[in-house]
């Protein structure tokens, strides 16, 4: 709610101010406010303004999260290993969770399969043999299913261990089958040739998606086809991350259930340990975190300084990753085990919405450093490996093999020896293709999230809905006709936790206190009816808000009017609302002036893809979204409108189109000054519309790459989102031919807002408009919405 704040009085001011607006002699200032003292700039350059300021602020958070992320942790290193596991296991299941490694895994066999063509046992040296294999990793449906290569010694194994190739690399070429990587670096053959059995997983790659393997409709294939710039990697990532789930998570499952097998395999007391080069080494370093049964980790070409993670490949994005973890707060989740860094040249690689580059070795040492300011000397052994004068090695070099395998109690042996065998081992395979065997990786972790989606009803009624109000749950096949209803108060405050959950948690928010508002005000436009000015509030330090506030010239001294926040979409302005002739927005603004509304536009930070969505990537890293800086913005206009002396506080409303439809769903559920929200040209089923693969409209076939958020999924669709409204009125626009979904999926949707409006006794506060037309603003049923709920007479010349 807006606080009951004091201020002083501007009623001399105000009335000069009416007075004037009966005249020519509109004030170029709106009083009580300064001088907006920004150049007369277009509307377009504001936003850019406006832009770079959320950018720095944002920058100087990722800035602060290395020393402010220390409130989550309290490492005891005092009490042993069980003290210290403990101390730091909320830190490793909010890890898990973070990656997407919630899901139980299947009880784990190692399956050695083939036929005539390609026989179960790959190859054969004098100390080993090398097998195709598959394992259950996750259950339901057809599964996911680990699938790569075992190699087991002749006699007693040496030891175990789990080898990753980096994601454009083979199971084949990291042991030594196949052409593709340096003798030196077949990390898994030298583990073999040294007597350890290895299991090396296949990784989903980063090359170009596969179309033909896709199990889509035919006009999603047509509309994905024409801007295939996405790797199977981020194809898995963006459906996954609205699930609660991650590619990361996936394959780190993939590598427990192989280092299961292996503890099995090996007896009481055995040590695994796990090996990555490139992806795999973030793979390992990962999966060693999450899981105390990994005694040691070998990590090539990965380890970092991860302030800049948002300028790595989207596929890596990590919700609220830098809030409690870098790289060094990583290497203590996996302590007091073993950890060997190894700092080798990285594959390289751009054009994935980021980039892979090999670091500084000043910047991996100073993170591997920072180690030591958590843990005492001692604590756990790990080592930095490097070349001379810091360049980079390996990977897979003696001395990184050679501390990894001393870590997993195992005499490091001749391994300088070992790493210089030359010639490939002969696979026994006539007809292998490790495209096929890919596509099938990829396919089964699709099929796991689709089934995720089309359950995800069911997980959002358990978490929320049927929660808080048990009725709702109730399908009971009955001839007789209900007409109770529950009271509105207990489901509202039952969810406040809900809603404050929605903010932290899925959207995301800053926790600095708001700046004192300093309104600057300029005069921007003026009609016969209505005077508009800029208006610019401080936020945060370098965050303004920025909108345009419409008055009617027909306000009387000491009068208080309701208000629309009135919101564009998507590459919007707020001139467009006003006075600009754009088809989506009918000058919606200065119409609702003209009824009498006082109407103020916001300028949303979704303008300028190639701006906004970076802006994003970095938010996503310190547990924020786009969205998140919206909410503050939002926040102070509403607490200056309160302090204006012809605006009601109590009668503000929001209504948005298209982006703004989407603010409409996730600003004024969480911000409760706002009296009510319409949402336009943006309602529907969100979860199947940004991780479904089943209709053409779905935001994995666009390149709109920012718009999944962390597990909502499985908390928060439209329709949980408008629940969180109650009691408060929430209508929903939608055109016959809008193609942001089909009517069935809107339908379906307010559906459920309308039941649970009815069942609290409300239905008289919620509508939804279905007009002939497509994407934009009705203002037609939504003007008798707005007169009706925020109790504003209709004009006796309605036009």
């Amino acid at each position: 709610m807006i606080p009951n704040i004091r201020f002083t009085p501007l009623a001399g001011m105000l009335l000069v101010f009416l007075a004037a607006c009966g005249t020519a002699a509109v004030p170029r200032t709106l009083p009580g406010t300064e001088p907006l003292d920004w150049p007369q700039l277009e509307h377009a350059d504001m936003a850019d303004r406006l832009m770079d300021g959320a950018h720095r602020y944002v920058d100087r958070r990722i800035e602060a999260a290395i020393t402010r992320r220390e409130r989550h942790w309290n490492r005891d290193v005092s009490g042993g290993r069980a003290a210290y596991e403990a101390s730091i296991a909320a830190n490793r299941a909010e890890f898990s969770r973070l990656i997407g490694v919630v899901d139980e895994r299947a009880p784990v066999v190692m399956e050695r399969f083939g036929d005539d063509e390609n026989p179960p046992l790959v190859a054969e040296r004098e100390v080993y043999h090398v097998y195709q294999v598959r394992w259950p990793v996750l259950p339901g449906g057809g599964g996911v299913r680990g699938e790569g290569l075992l190699v087991e010694p002749r006699g007693a194994s040496a030891g175990y261990a789990v080898v990753l190739p980096d994601a454009d690399q083979t199971p084949e070429q990291v042991m030594g089958l196949a052409e593709g990587i340096a003798p030196a670096s077949r990390l898994a053959r030298q583990l073999a040739e040294r007597g350890f059995t290895v299991v090396i997983p296949t990784l989903v790659n980063r090359q170009p998606l596969d179309l033909a393997g896709l199990d889509i409709s035919a006009e999603a294939l047509r509309r994905l086809g024409r801007r295939n710039d996405q790797t199977h990697r981020e194809w898995l990532y963006r459906q996954s991350y609205h699930m609660g789930r991650h590619i990361i998570g996936y394959e780190v499952q993939k590598v427990l259930a192989a280092v299961d097998w292996l503890k099995q395999r090996g007896g009481p007391g055995v040590k695994v340990g796990v090996a990555g080069l490139g992806e795999g080494g973030l793979i390992a370093f990962h999966a060693a975190a999450v899981e105390t049964a990994v005694d040691a980790a070998l990590v090539s070409g990965y380890f970092n300084s991860r302030e800049r993670t948002w300028t790595e490949p989207l596929y890596r994005n990590i919700w609220s990753l830098l809030d409690r973890f870098g790289d060094a707060e990583l290497a203590t989740l996996i302590a007091p085990r073993g950890l060997v860094i190894e700092h080798s040249a990285a594959d390289e690689v751009t054009g994935h919405k980021g980039e892979i580059r090999t670091p500084a070795f000043e910047a991996v040492q100073h993170e591997f450093e920072r180690i030591d300011s958590f843990l005492p000397r001692g604590f756990q052994p790990r080592t930095l490996v490097h070349g001379e004068a810091g360049a980079p090695i390996g990977p897979g070099s003696a001395q990184a093999l050679a501390a990894f395998v001393t870590m997993l109690g195992v005499a490091d042996g001749n391994i300088a020896d070992i790493g210089n065998t030359v010639e490939l081992i002969e696979d026994r395979r006539k007809a292998f293709d490790p495209s096929v065997r890919h596509r099938r990786q990829v396919q089964q972790i699709e099929e796991h999230v689709q089934r995720l989606v089309r359950r995800s009803v069911d997980a959002r009624n358990g978490f929320y809905g049927h929660k808080v109000m048990p009725a709702l749950a109730d399908t009971t096949w009955s001839t007789v006709v209900r007409h109770d209803t529950h009271p509105p108060e207990s489901f509202a405050e039952a969810s406040r936790r809900y809603r404050a959950y929605f903010h932290e948690e899925v959207q995301g928010r800053f926790d600095d206190e708001l700046l004192p508002p300093n309104p600057r005000t300029r005069l921007f436009h003026e009609s016969e009816r209505w005077t508009g000015y800029d208006v610019v509030l401080d936020v945060f330090p370098d965050l303004v808000a920025w909108g345009v506030l419409v008055l009617p010239r027909d306000l009387q001294p000491g009068e208080r009017r309701p208000v629309v926040v009135v919101q564009h979409g998507r590459n919007g302005l707020p001139e467009n609302l006003v006075v600009k002739d754009h088809g989506s927005y009918r000058r919606v603004a200065a119409r609702l002036a003209e009824r009498g509304f006082i109407a103020f536009v916001p300028h949303n930070l979704y303008r300028a893809e190639a701006r906004y969505r970076p802006l994003n990537r970095k938010a996503n890293t310190v547990k924020a979204t786009l969205y998140s800086f919206l909410v503050h913005q939002h926040d102070q206009i509403l607490r200056w409108l309160n302090t204006l002396e012809f605006v009601d506080g109590p009668r503000i409303a929001f209504y948005g189109n298209s982006f703004g439809g989407e603010t409409a769903l996730r600003v004024p559920p969480v911000l409760e000054g706002y009296a009510l929200s319409i949402c336009a040209s943006y309602f529907n089923q969100w979860t199947r519309k940004v991780a479904g693969t089943d209709y053409p409209f779905s935001y994995l076939f666009t390149d709109e790459w920012e718009v999944p958020v962390f597990n909502a999924g499985h908390t928060f669709d439209h329709s949980e989102l408008a629940y969180l409204m109650v009691p408060r009125p929430f209508m929903v626009e939608r055109g016959h031919h809008d193609h942001v979904a089909h009517d069935e999926w809107v339908a379906h949707e307010y559906a459920r807002v309308r039941r649970l409006y009815a069942m609290l006794g409300l239905a008289d506060r919620t509508a939804i408009e279905f007009f002939q037309g497509g994407h934009g603003m009705r203002l037609e049923g939504t003007l008798d919405f707005l007169h009706k709920h925020l109790a504003w007479p209709v004009p006796e010349t309605d036009d």
